[in-house]
């Protein structure tokens, strides 16, 4: 039996109680710092994780239970940065709401859905197996390269320990 639907639900359904729990607990400075110029702060990471869940995944799991073909989704043209004024915690609590509708979306994917095939515009054939893969996965790169915008300043005062930390650690030499 395939156990990846019950996996692929398992991430996704810590990620939107890990952001609410960030938003809360972290001041609004830490969550817009950028680790270096050009990468995104832990807002900007929350904020495309609700981009593409409305604009990318929803529809892609639809599409593929239709039958259909997957449009083309481009972060920078279809997501909604200008929001990002927006409280971090409002964030959350959208994409908790979001998160939340796509679980039951995904409830109704059986084994054998697995196997179905669309044309992805930029990939070609893919199958809802992939999807789900990149879905689980996308969470999990999203918060993880959040987090580590979080982490920079507590690296960078962190002294003799800094070089603990040199997997994460944004100002090392040679990044």
């Amino acid at each position: 039996m395939d156990e990846l639907i019950a996996r692929v639900r398992e991430v996704l359904s810590t990620t939107p109680d890990r952001w609410r729990t960030l938003t809360a607990a972290v001041e609004l400075e830490l969550l817009e710092r950028r680790p270096t110029p050009g990468e995104w702060s832990a807002v900007e990471c929350l904020q495309h994780l609700l981009d593409t869940e409305l604009g990318a995944f929803q529809a892609r799991l639809q599409a593929f239970l239709e039958g259909r073909d997957l449009t083309a989704f481009d972060p920078d043209a279809d997501g909604s940065r200008p929001e990002l004024a927006a409280d971090p915690a409002v964030v959350a609590a959208r994409f908790a709401e979001a998160r939340a509708r796509s679980l039951a979306s995904l409830a109704a994917v059986t084994e054998a859905d697995l196997e179905r095939t669309a044309r992805h515009p930029e990939l070609g054939q893919v199958t809802l197996r992939e999807m789900l893969n990149e879905w689980a996965g996308h969470d999990l790169m999203h918060t993880v390269q959040a987090e580590r915008a979080v982490m920079q300043p507590f690296i960078a005062a962190s002294g003799p320990w800094r070089s603990y930390f040199a997997d994460h650690d944004a100002g090392a030499s040679g990044r």
